[in-house]
């Protein structure tokens, strides 16, 4: 059975009312909630309900947030204990089949009515429930636009003689992922059309050519309303970060001396490759900070007196840190955003779906990074000489290559602040999306009989 907050709470004066869906997955509820505190800061009389499974609630429903937005909640589609990365088809199976009647059924208990619906584009039923109700959708993708317009050709076979490279990095993502998980991903795509706005986590001066073709091809707003990272908090007192130690030893460190990793939070690498990183790392002797997770107390004694192994950490006020001169990550455009958003350089190290074509963009679209790889999709373990010599070069702040690749991050890094800052074009596309999110609930109500 699934619940809401108390509808009792609910200012009468509301007229605007968003129901947001998104895929239930860190990688996307994360994104999804820092988009709708956007919102929220910029229309405080938007009500927005945000729909979890129950699991989901638990984990975040203690979490701060404005209070216009409001949890509702429908039954977990797998339990906890099965969203294991080699359950993931079956747990994506079960989104796109379980969790449509659920949110539907609850719509019709939410007030006021809602009048626009956000969605995950990985909720395959999204639009189709928009649809049948007469609710406009605004589809939200959490991954790079150029993800998304691989895909989306890929349906179409609308691919040249010329693109040749994305078709070779469309086969890397096909060969590494489960059969049933792509062809999935691919009929969600296919839905995009029929939407009435698309969303992206992203800024339009980092893709722009991808985004100009996009809004060529579709009948509708094409919104990139910049990284969905938490940055409003950064703007919060600073006081609130004196019980955290990791941020306390950064202080003490010298201006981009320390490298931050981070190798997400759903896929990982084997125990093996993480003792010889942690072997690789105490040979370079590189000072660092690697979020460990489940592992981080085994790592603690491997890595010597150089860094620090925790197992979470505030990511975006680490890669905000002045001390922070680069990110070994696995690529989650999340995590990507972040980088760039902190003007921090990356070691690519792609484990899933649409990392290895982040991987390809920081590298060579961007050319603000390095390859832990040079050959994708390579299953042999990184020796801890391999690791050690990596990130002494990488690190070396001194090296043309180095001050190059760290200006070019600092460039984008501006970029990103020049968009979400009044009169940015992030901030003009939250404008605009919230214009539409008001013109929808205007007909909506013209459609209520008197």
């Amino acid at each position: 059975m699934s619940r809401e907050e108390s509808s009792d709470m609910v200012d009468p004066t509301f007229s605007r009312h968003v129901a947001a869906m998104p895929f239930p997955g860190r990688g996307h509820i994360n994104p999804m909630m820092n988009l709708c505190k956007l919102l929220s800061s910029k229309n405080p009389q938007l009500l927005i309900t945000f729909v979890v499974t129950e699991e989901w609630l638990g984990f975040i429903g203690s979490d701060p947030k404005p209070d216009n937005i409001r949890f509702a909640t429908i039954p977990n589609v797998i339990p906890a204990e099965r969203l294991k990365a080699a359950d993931f088809p079956a747990f994506y199976e079960a989104v796109m089949t379980k969790m449509e009647d659920p949110f539907d059924q609850l719509l019709d208990r939410l007030e006021p009515p809602v009048t626009t619906i956000i969605a995950d584009v990985e909720v395959l039923w999204g639009v189709g429930v928009g649809i049948k109700r007469n609710i406009p959708v605004a589809l939200f993708w959490t991954m790079s636009a150029k993800f998304l317009s691989m895909l989306h050709r890929f349906n179409f076979s609308d691919y040249g003689d010329q693109e040749l490279d994305q078709i070779e990095e469309l086969g890397e993502v096909f060969e590494a992922n489960d059969p049933k998980v792509m062809k999935l991903a691919l009929e969600c795509i296919k839905m995009v059309p029929k939407a009435q706005y698309l969303l992206f986590t992203s800024v339009f001066e980092l893709e722009p050519k991808i985004f100009n073709s996009l809004q060529a091809e579709l009948a509708f707003p094409v919104y990139p309303i910049g990284p969905a990272i938490p940055y409003l908090e950064l703007e919060y007192d600073s006081s609130s970060d004196n019980g955290l130690d990791y941020l306390k030893w950064l202080d003490s460190q010298p201006k981009g001396s320390v490298l931050y990793i981070s190798l997400g939070s759903f896929l990982s690498v084997s125990s093996a490759q993480m003792d010889d990183i942690a072997a690789g790392l105490r040979d370079s002797g590189i000072r660092f900070i690697w979020v460990a997770r489940g592992e981080s107390s085994r790592l603690k004694e491997s890595c010597g007196d150089m860094g620090l192994v925790v197992p979470w950490c505030e990511q975006l006020k680490v890669l905000s840190h002045s001390s922070v001169g680069g990110f070994w990550t696995h690529c989650g455009w999340n995590s990507t955003l972040e980088a760039v958003f902190g003007g921090v350089p990356m070691l690519t190290f792609p484990l899933f779906l649409d990392q290895v074509p982040n991987s390809r963009q920081i590298v060579e679209d961007w050319r603000i990074g390095k390859r832990v790889r040079e050959v994708q999709g390579d299953e042999s373990l990184l020796t801890r000489d391999k690791v050690a010599e990596l990130v002494q070069r990488f690190m070396d702040l001194e090296s043309g290559d180095g001050k190059e690749m760290r200006k070019k991050a600092k460039e984008l890094g501006d970029l990103c602040h020049q968009a979400i800052a009044e009169g940015g074009s992030s901030d003009k596309n939250l404008d605009g999306l919230i214009r539409d999110i008001t013109k929808a609930a205007a007909i909506k109500r013209t459609d209520v009989p008197i």
